[in-house]
């Protein structure tokens, strides 16, 4: 029987979904053993070295990755290529026995500021390692923009994409930010970062998950 738990977070939300009717409810009996994630590579200009953090709730309801340095930015000197910015994660997560599990839901804030006739878009993709199924969202903003920015990615329960069963397998997570410049001022600055005015933004992974078949 499935025991989906969709789990907590803190920006907005990459999977959740709808449960079937028959479904038991979404929040009983999460795995009583704590998840372990442990990041394996971590590339990319929007986290250099040393600017990534990953961590895994006390109640293993979901985990955490946290930027420091994550900007896109076009105008007022910036490198020409400072106007995209991505980052690569690839984790290897251990889930204790018996148990699968699928990313539910994802969620990102950041600040963004944006003038008129510019716009910039949050790009996220996941996929198991040997897996061909990706799951991708993109959102766009547009300018005149001037405020904290909060993104949220839903998927139905049908459609989540579950770690195999017995088998451990990284899990590669790849965002990007990206500003363009659009119609507004050759002169003017634009940017867009995936952290908060304090520096720093906690983006949460939430996750479903269900019993393995028995062998």
């Amino acid at each position: 029987m499935v025991r989906g738990l969709l789990l907590g977070g803190a920006v907005a939300a990459l999977f959740a979904g709808a449960l079937p009717a028959h479904a038991t409810d979404p929040f009983d009996n999460p795995p009583p053993d704590k998840i372990i994630i442990k990041v394996a590579t971590v590339n990319g200009s929007g986290c250099p070295q040393g600017t990534t953090a990953v961590a895994v709730s006390p109640d293993n309801t979901a985990f955490t990755v946290t930027y420091s340095e994550y900007l896109a930015q076009i105008g007022g000197g910036a490198p020409s290529t400072a106007f995209r910015k991505n980052c690569q994660l690839n984790l290897r997560v251990h889930v204790p026995g018996g148990f699968t599990y699928a990313i539910a839901s994802v969620d990102y804030r950041g600040f963004a500021s944006l003038q008129r006739g510019a716009n910039g878009t949050q790009k996220a993709s996941y996929y198991f390692q040997g897996s061909p199924d990706t799951a991708s969202r993109t959102h766009g903003f547009n300018g005149p923009y001037e405020d904290n920015w909060q993104a949220t990615d839903e998927t139905d329960w049908a459609q989540l994409v579950w770690a195999p069963c017995g088998v451990e397998r990284n899990f590669n997570i790849n965002t990007e930010l990206r500003v363009n410049r659009g119609s507004s001022p050759t002169s003017s600055t634009s940017f867009m970062t995936m952290d908060s005015t304090d520096g720093d933004i906690s983006t949460i992974y939430h996750l479903a998950w269900k019993e393995c078949p028995p062998k």
